[in-house]
């Protein structure tokens, strides 16, 4: 039986075997068996789940963990929930370790802020906690009206740079564009070294993107308003692409959250080896790893790419030996654990500050 005395489930909403290793893993750690529930696609590619075991009055954990079929992992997650919730279970907590559309949080033009959107969703299909790990913007909590615990990874990838890195106290921490600069200092100043920012129009940081304010075009105009003379917004101009910082006879060990399409990774990597340094590791979060990003890592001037098993990859490990997993089950389990007991999640953030 799943739930015994402990008062609390745990289901995993994929529909793909390879998907449910990261959840397999947690409740091996919690020392409870995975809930008995049935998700599939019919003919018609519709999303069908079927709990097989009694919730009602029960906290339920929904790991969800996102290939790269996004939309049906959402639709999977969303029905799942209101099944629970239709069923009588008491709190609905998601466990999704990658949280997907994260890096459409920004409007752009005439589009829409899809995290947001998602936000919405899960809180109406039942959820009441969402347990996530290295959000791409932490104001993504924000969009949330219930509590979101967003656990870091940086601990278990800075163990893995001690431990896996030979002579890594000769390495530099590399921010592959300024916005991303501030997490790639965190694990500098943690790891007691030194910082390089790689800057330049190669680089094309999300943040530098047109957001739509110059939307429609800036045109001198006085119809309407003869009297209206409002000052022109320069265009940016990016310098020519540098290393700021030195690299030379170093290990180079650039920071990112997600590594999803690699040319920028690929680029950076080759810039760095021209400016000295021997041996190029990238480390990120969230392996996406889409389209034909095996290959471009096992051809280009990178080493190693160190990711966390928030996102299945097993498939792309298999194309490219040089992709290598840390595991995050541990610090999910015991989330899971101390919300179920009603405990402080305090001991998980030790030494996260307001900056990380």
């Amino acid at each position: 039986m799943n739930v015994g005395k402990s008062g609390y489930r745990v289901f995993s909403a994929n529909s793909t075997t390879a998907c449910t290793e990261l959840a397999k893993k947690i409740t091996e750690r919690l020392g409870v068996e995975l809930g008995k529930s049935v998700v599939y696609q019919e003919s018609n590619r519709e999303t069908r789940v079927d709990v097989k075991e009694s919730v009602r009055g029960q906290d339920i954990f929904i790991i969800q963990t996102i290939p790269r079929d996004v939309n049906t992992a959402i639709m999977e997650l969303l029905i799942m929930a209101y099944a629970l919730k239709t069923s009588c279970a008491k709190n609905i907590i998601g466990v999704l370790p990658y949280f997907p559309y994260s890096k459409q949080c920004k409007m752009r033009k005439r589009g829409a802020i899809v995290c947001k959107l998602l936000a919405s969703m899960l809180a109406k299909a039942g959820l009441t906690h969402i347990i996530t790990m290295d959000l791409h913007q932490k104001e993504i909590q924000g969009f949330f009206g219930f509590p979101v615990d967003n656990l870091r990874a940086s601990p278990f990838l800075i163990q893995y740079i001690q431990e896996e890195i030979p002579d890594y106290r000769n390495a530099i921490i590399v921010s592959k564009s300024p916005a991303a600069a501030k997490r790639a200092q965190s694990y500098a100043e943690r790891l007691r070294l030194g910082l390089a920012v790689i800057h330049g129009e190669a680089q094309c940081s999300e943040s530098e993107m047109d957001d739509g304010r110059q939307s429609p075009p800036l045109v001198r105009t006085t119809s309407g308003h003869p009297g209206l003379d409002l000052p022109l917004m320069m265009a940016k101009e990016k310098p020519p692409i540098t290393v700021v910082g030195d690299v030379g006879g170093r290990i180079a060990i650039i920071i990112d959250d997600i590594i999803d399409d690699v040319e920028n990774f690929v680029a950076a990597a080759e810039l760095l080896k021209e400016r000295g340094a021997y041996k190029i590791y990238i480390m990120a979060t969230h392996g996406v790893l889409s389209a034909d990003a095996p290959r471009l890592i096992e051809e280009s001037a990178i080493d190693e790419v160190v990711v966390t098993n928030t996102v299945p990859h097993e498939v792309q490990k298999l194309q490219c030996p040089k992709i290598k997993t840390v595991d995050v089950s541990m610090i999910l389990a015991e989330a899971i654990r101390r919300i179920h007991n009603g405990e402080s999640m305090a001991y998980l953030f030790r030494n996260i500050t307001v900056d990380d």
